[in-house]
C-alpha cells in the first residue's frame, strides 16, 4: 500500500476492515455478471467531520496543507514521503515548493473525492 492508501485508509478505515465483514449468503446466478460497484460517495460535509474527528484535527490546518494532513493521520510529512505521495499522483518533477504542495493537497483531496468522498468548494478543483 502506498502513502495515499495509507491517508485513505486512515480516514476511512482499512480495506482489512471490511473484508472482515460477513460476506452475505449467495443468491441464485445473476443472468448477466455485474459491473464492480463504485463507492458511495459521501457528501462533503460528511467528509469533513470524519477528518475533524479524528484525534488531534483541531491542532492542524489539514483543509489547506498536504504536511498538517500528513501528521494528522500519523504519517511521516518528510519531503522525500510528500515527493513518493506526489509520484504516486503522477506528479513529476515534485521539489517540495509551496506550489507543488498546494497542488499535492488538491490531488489528494480530489482523488479522495474520486475513491469515495465527496469533495466541494475551494477544497476541489
Amino acid at each position: 500500500m502506498g502513502i495515499f492508501g495509507s491517508i485513505k485508509n486512515a480516514i476511512w478505515g482499512s480495506d482489512k476492515e471490511e473484508a472482515k465483514a460477513p460476506a452475505p449468503a449467495p443468491a441464485a446466478a445473476p443472468a448477466a455478471p455485474a459491473a464492480p460497484a463504485a463507492p458511495d460517495p459521501i457528501s462533503q460535509a460528511e467528509m469533513e467531520a470524519r477528518i475533524a474527528a479524528m484525534p488531534g484535527a483541531d491542532k492542524y490546518n489539514w483543509k489547506t496543507s498536504i504536511v498538517d494532513l500528513m501528521k494528522m493521520v500519523g504519517l511521516d510529512p518528510s519531503f522525500a514521503n510528500r515527493k513518493e505521495l506526489a509520484e504516486e499522483l503522477g506528479m513529476e518533477g515534485y521539489s517540495g515548493t509551496a506550489e507543488e504542495n498546494i497542488n499535492l493537497h488538491h490531488a489528494v483531496l480530489n482523488l479522495l473525492a474520486a475513491e469515495g468522498g465527496k469533495v466541494g468548494g475551494m477544497l476541489k478543483d
